[in-house]
């Protein structure tokens, strides 16, 4: 798997989510329900995953929406 972007905004990772969903690419969000381990204050980051064979694919249309900035380095 490979990590697209991490943050805390909850909107974002929707929003991306929703894209790379639309366009039938397998999409993961990882530590989405830490909220029970913090106590829904949103200091764990979520992290969007693509299968690694989708991702220059999923970079591609998230930089196309607008998101590039928010992508993470593709050697990290």
């Amino acid at each position: 798997m490979t990590e697209l972007i991490r943050t805390n905004d909850i909107v974002l990772i929707g929003f991306a989510q929703s894209l790379l969903e639309g366009a039938d690419i397998p999409v993961l969000v990882a530590d989405n329900h830490m909220s029970l381990m913090e106590g829904s204050i949103g200091a764990f980051p979520r992290r969007l995953l693509v299968p690694g064979d989708h991702a220059a694919q999923a970079r591609r249309l998230l930089r196309d929406a607008g998101l590039g900035h928010k992508l993470r380095d593709a050697t990290a």
